[in-house]
Parts: structure tokens; sequence; C-alpha cells
């Protein structure tokens, strides 16, 4: 029979007390926002549940949860540069009362290279050089993203709004 051996709760609880602070701090310095940070010492505290792994002393137990939070960080960033997203934050006081909703729609639907570039850029007022370092791309593929995308966001506003 596979067992998962779990640890018990008033353990995971007092770990949580003890480093959770501290867990939180280094999460949050390596990814930059707290819910992010959040979900990672959350992440990692489960694998301190699942592995129950033994310790020697409480330096030994701190370091594991140190090392533990800071690959769990590692696989975070990782995934972002994979799978970049347009987070809501980005939009925050975009309202129907400040741009055309139509506008919004026709930008949400435009694919993922394009919108993140015309946000930014419009949205969020990045210079093209701040731009590209942050997608990781040449300020001259960002000017391009810029200009097919304002052309997308013609055509699907036009199309479906006018």
């Amino acid at each position: 029979m596979n067992h998962l051996s779990v640890r018990p709760a008033d353990g995971v609880q007092t770990v949580v007390q003890i480093y959770g602070n501290m867990l939180f701090r280094i999460c949050y310095v390596i990814l930059g926002n707290e819910a992010d940070a959040e979900d990672a010492v959350q992440e990692t505290i489960i694998k301190y549940m699942q592995k129950a792994p033994a310790f020697e002393d409480s330096e030994h137990e701190k370091a594991w949860l140190i090392t533990t939070a800071r690959n769990q960080c590692r696989d975070m960033l990782r995934f972002r540069l994979r799978h970049p997203q347009v987070h809501l934050e980005y939009l925050q006081g975009v309202s129907p009362d400040t741009y055309d909703s139509g506008i919004l729609e026709a930008l949400m639907s435009l694919p993922e290279k394009f919108r993140i570039v015309l946000i930014l850029y419009y949205v969020e007022e990045y210079r093209i050089e701040d731009i590209a370092r942050i997608i990781r791309r040449t300020p001259s593929a960002v000017k391009m993203r810029l200009q097919k995308g304002r052309r997308l966001l013609e055509e699907k506003y036009r199309k479906e709004y006018l």
C-alpha cells in the first residue's frame, strides 16, 4: 500500500507561526507581489506536510523550508516566462466609464503577444525600451507588435462595434 505521510496539524501550525512571516518576505522579494508570495508559501507548507521530512534540528528545518520556498518561487517565475499573462492589476482603473467597453473587449480578444504590449504601452505608459526588457524582446520587435496590435485592434473594433 502506498502511504503519503502527513505531519500533524499542530506541528504544521507551529511551523507556520515560527517561519510563516520569514517565508512570506523571502517569496515576496523574489516574486514581487503579495498574491504570488502567499501562493508560494502555501505550496511550501503543503510540501512540508506531505513529505514530513525528519530534521536534525530547527536550523535544518528552517534551511529546508527556505530552500523549498525559493525553489517554489523559481518554478513560478519559470511558469510566468513560459506562459505570459495579463494580470487584472494592469487594467486597474479601466472601466466602461474610463474607456469604451467595446475597445476593451476588442483588446482582450487579441493574441497575448499584442495585447500585453498594447496594455503596457497605453494603459501602464511604459516606454518601448522598458517593454522590451519586460517581455524579453528587442525594441524593434516591440514596435512591430505595437503596430500590428493597433491594426488588429482597429479591425476588430470596427467589425464588432461600428
